[in-house]
């Protein structure tokens, strides 16, 4: 048997080894993934060294933005919550002083005010509710914004710049708009009127008609609608709000002042003893005595101390009386009679041109 050449036996061997399939390498990642837990545990599940690189943004980031958003949903309800709260306790007798209308601080005020404005007080603490709600979503949702924003990565110094430049600008643009809000809000807030008060806007005065956080709308007597910007308005007398003052003042030309003091005390008390008018009546009048003297005499003031509703029918009821007690006493013809009305003249010269007493 011819033997073997040692050379044909390794070239043998080299074709074989080159004869069998080449094994692939074993995937691998990068150092900074095996360094990451949850990247590790990725690849150890999947064997996928992409999906495991990926794993930051495919799994931790939608988490980080959902519970973003979750937590600012919780923030705002909490906070709705509070308001809502705090709008239906505004109509009991327990809200704090300094959170109460200007009415209710008065020492004279109704025993009960929410008897007499529980309506007015309910829309008012409404519409303060509705404001600050809104203030609450805006800022709660927009810092919620930011924070997502900063999760994927976004460069927030140019944003935050460019909010800063336009809100500047808005501002200066907006001015008057951003002025006549604060005001309708701290109008709002300090109750200084509300629907159907009759109050004196200085160039418009009236009973209001609508409040608004920018335009507050007034009737005057002549039935003309006024449209007044909250920014604008620079004093406000509001002839509803607590108790009103009504002040007669009535002349007695030369009569007897003591006289005419009696007839208008008895006149007076008669208002007050009247049981139509009684409800009306916060103090009895008082007659106070000669207010001035003028060239036709004596006037005597007479004042009495009414609710903000009933003004006007007690005082064009005192007026009456008064009126009538005078007229009865016989002071009224004394008042007449004291008076001097010209003369026309009289024609050549005749009689005399002066003015005489009638």
């Amino acid at each position: 048997m011819p033997a073997r050449s040692p050379c044909g036996t390794k070239a043998n061997v080299i074709a074989a080894l080159l004869a069998q399939p080449t094994p692939d390498p074993s995937p691998t990642v990068g150092a900074d993934c095996s360094a990451d837990a949850l990247c590790q545990q990725v690849f150890d599940w999947t064997g996928i060294p992409w999906l495991a690189e990926s794993s930051f943004w495919i799994f931790v980031k939608p988490l980080r933005i959902l519970l973003i958003f979750a937590i600012a949903l919780l923030i705002r309800w909490i906070l709705h919550r509070t308001i809502k709260r705090l709008v239906r306790t505004s109509t009991n007798t327990s809200v704090p002083t300094i959170l109460k209308p200007l009415r209710e601080r008065i020492p004279s005020a109704p025993a009960d005010p929410t008897a007499v404005v529980p309506e007015r007080r309910r829309q008012r603490a409404e519409a303060i509710g509705s404001v600050l709600r809104s203030t609450v979503t805006a800022v709660v949702f927009a810092i919620a914004g930011l924070l997502i924003l900063s999760e994927l990565n976004f460069n927030l110094a140019p944003l935050i710049a460019s909010a800063g430049i336009a809100g500047v600008a808005l501002g200066f643009g907006a001015q008057s708009l951003v002025k006549d809000v604060l005001s309708g809000i701290f109008m709002l807030l300090e109750d200084q009127y509300g629907v159907g008060d009759t109050v004196d806007l200085g160039e418009a005065t009236g009973v209001v008609e609508a409040v608004g956080l920018r335009i507050t709308t007034v009737r005057d007597g002549r039935g003309v609608l006024w449209y007044i910007r909250n920014g604008e308005i620079i004093r406000v007398g509001n002839k509803s709000q607590g108790w009103a003052m009504v002040i007669i003042d009535m002349p007695i030309g030369f009569a007897g002042v003591e006289e005419a003091t009696s007839v208008m005390r008895a006149a007076a008390a008669s208002v007050a003893e009247d049981a139509d008018l009684a409800a009306n009546l916060v103090e009895p009048p008082d007659v106070l005595g000669v207010e001035q003297i003028t060239v036709d005499g004596a006037v005597i003031r007479t004042i009495v101390k009414t609710t903000a509703d009933g003004q006007f029918e007690v005082g064009r009821e005192l007026r009456r009386r008064l009126t009538e007690a005078l007229d009865e006493a016989g002071i009224t013809a004394r008042i007449a009679a004291t008076r001097m009305y010209p003369r026309p003249a009289a024609p050549n010269g005749e009689g005399d041109t002066r003015g005489g007493a009638t």
